[in-house]
């Protein structure tokens, strides 16, 4: 699939090998107002800050009213997991960790990953983060700059800002 925007909504188009063309088949996208799932490599816990760590604690806490506790669903490449929370619902996490000291503020690339994908949730009723403020007014210093990233359901984006925030004041 071929997820598209112009700024003006978001399309999927599908390949059709029969005639060799894209065919709409996703008009206007949005983000399902409930989140389902959360992506993100929990194997790096140990280094997230605190408020990435309550972040996950509180995906994981049982509340009828927001859907959770949501279900794991980590594949491990930024743009599948990103399609299905798109699709399903969802936030997918990458954020910035202690444990490899040359990468301090993440791994993802800001002007080629964080800022396309956040254009594109957006665009889609989402929002993309760097778990401080929103990953489109980040402004880069360097064309390879690497950024920490969250992305998807505005909801849960904008709880994953708070906690960070909240535990960086301490």
């Amino acid at each position: 699939m071929l997820v598209y925007t112009t700024g003006q909504g978001v399309h999927g188009f599908t390949y059709d090998p029969s005639i060799g063309e894209f065919i709409l088949t996703h008009e206007n996208l949005k983000f399902p107002k409930l989140c389902k799932c959360y992506s993100a490599n929990e194997s790096y816990w140990d280094w997230w800050d605190k408020g990435t760590r309550e972040f996950i604690q509180w995906v994981r806490q049982s509340d009828k009213a927001t859907g959770r506790p949501f279900t794991a669903r980590y594949v491990g490449s930024l743009v599948s997991d990103f399609h299905r929370n798109l699709l399903y619902g969802g936030v997918f996490l990458y954020p910035k960790d202690s444990k490899d000291p040359k990468l301090p503020f993440g791994k993802l690339r800001l002007l080629y990953e964080c800022a396309p994908l956040s254009f594109i949730a957006e665009q889609a009723g989402g929002k993309g983060s760097t778990g401080e403020g929103n990953m489109l007014d980040f402004v880069p210093k360097d064309i390879h700059q690497r950024v920490p990233l969250f992305i998807g359901n505005k909801t849960e984006v904008e709880k994953a800002e708070e906690l960070i925030k909240h535990h960086n004041k301490q």
